[in-house]
């Protein structure tokens, strides 16, 4: 059985305004040709398909004429899970009609769903896949009146861990003693992995306290999604694939890779194949001077630029470094003033826009500005606000 791992593909994705539509293209292209060329019959696609729960039509094509190409090749099971940014209804739309071409989708994982997929080869069972989506709070975390933050946190947590082993417990069962693998799927942080400035925080209030000794004890392999960066969780088998694109700049160095899964009964190899970049992502730190030595090392005319800016007159260096871009044709997307400069006021530069925050981000500074002082008060206020988004983009 020979598997590939892939997640956080954020389809329709609006990066500081600019439309990520073609660099997704590249992606699926060769994602459906590395699939018959490694000849791969499971597709996992941990979560996070989309970027928002109302994706645009583009996002929305691109992921249908996908799936239809892909039911033609030579991968006989596909299994996709949702993430935190997907809507349960969009994905939840077509999931009879995709599963009369063996594409399983779960969604919600919760008591209506069926997470337990046999996977088959040449009609041969070779394994199963317990496909765990992000589990929302409603799934697995009961509000009880006067539980403190700690005890929600200790609930969702515990929570968690009882639905993974719930599902192992069904796996067992239609394994019926068969030497086969069983993997997991999730969308999660857990404990000890490295995370990228482009992930937010999933569960409202809480830490999870999962780690990949609770995960490795019972799966044969751990397919997990949310997390931007490739890299394995405390063991070789637990591990996170990383998005196929840099979501944001703090990944722009960052090697795209998918997770290739072999299995010989249970016997596992896992090799870390390298996407191909298709539009790079340069970030560049200095003053005025070396900015603009930068710019003419810039080979790539389709590369995105962001700038962070050390320079004692950084009104006019910001203003020098725009109109050089410009000259170059160059695609400058930010220019940030470095923070140890002496702040500018606002109506001689317009250090950031809203592209570059999250709700949160501006929610936060929202308050800054209010000057609260309540600690106790400004914590609720982050809750419930966190509580508002939330149920907004699940809805």
């Amino acid at each position: 059985m020979k598997i590939l791992h892939t997640s956080d593909w954020h389809l329709g994705q609006s990066f500081m305004g600019k439309s990520r539509e073609e660099e997704h293209q590249a992606f699926l292209t060769w994602l459906l040709k590395t699939i018959e060329e490694e000849n791969i019959n499971v597709l996992i696609v941990a979560g996070d398909i989309f970027d928002t729960g109302t994706p645009p039509n583009y996002a929305l094509e691109l992921y249908y004429n996908f799936l239809t190409k892909l039911s033609l090749s030579s991968c006989e099971n596909i299994i996709i899970t949702a993430g935190n940014h997907d809507s349960i209804a969009t994905l939840k739309a077509p999931k009879q009609l995709l599963k009369a071409l063996n594409i399983h989708v779960i969604t919600s994982g919760d008591e209506n769903e069926n997470e337990v997929v046999e996977v088959y080869k040449k009609g041969k069972l070779e394994g199963i896949v317990c496909a765990v989506p992000f589990l929302r709070d409603y799934v697995v975390r009961q509000s009880v009146s006067a539980q403190t933050m700690n005890d929600k946190e200790s609930s969702l947590t515990h929570g968690i861990k009882e639905h993974y082993n719930n599902v192992y417990k069904e796996a067992l069962i239609v394994a019926d003693k068969k030497n086969i693998p069983i993997i997991a799927t999730g969308h999660l942080t857990t404990v000890g992995s490295k995370t990228s400035e482009s992930e937010r925080e999933i569960y409202i209030g809480g830490t999870l306290d999962i780690d990949s000794d609770f995960l490795s004890k019972n799966f044969d392999y751990v397919a997990l999604g949310h997390l931007h960066i490739n890299q394995k969780v405390g063991c070789e088998h637990v591990r996170y694939c990383g998005s196929p694109i840099p979501l944001s700049f703090s990944e722009s160095t960052s090697q795209k890779k998918v997770n290739i899964v072999e299995f010989e009964n249970k016997t596992i190899k896992v090799t870390e194949l390298d996407i191909p970049l298709h539009r790079p992502l340069l970030v560049l730190r200095g003053d005025v001077t070396s900015i603009l030595k930068d710019f003419e090392s810039v080979e790539d005319k389709n590369t995105w630029i962001e700038v962070h800016l050390n320079d004692e007159n950084p009104f006019h260096a910001n203003q020098v470094i725009r109109d050089k871009a410009e000259e170059l044709e160059l695609i400058l997307l930010a220019v940030k003033i470095d923070k140890t400069e002496k702040a500018l006021h606002k109506e001689d530069f317009d250090v950031i826009s809203l592209d570059e925050l999250n709700p949160f981000e501006v929610f936060e500074r929202r308050m800054e500005k209010d000057g609260l002082e309540d600690e106790d008060f400004v914590k609720e206020l982050v809750v419930n606000f966190k509580q508002i988004v939330s149920e907004v983009q699940n809805s």
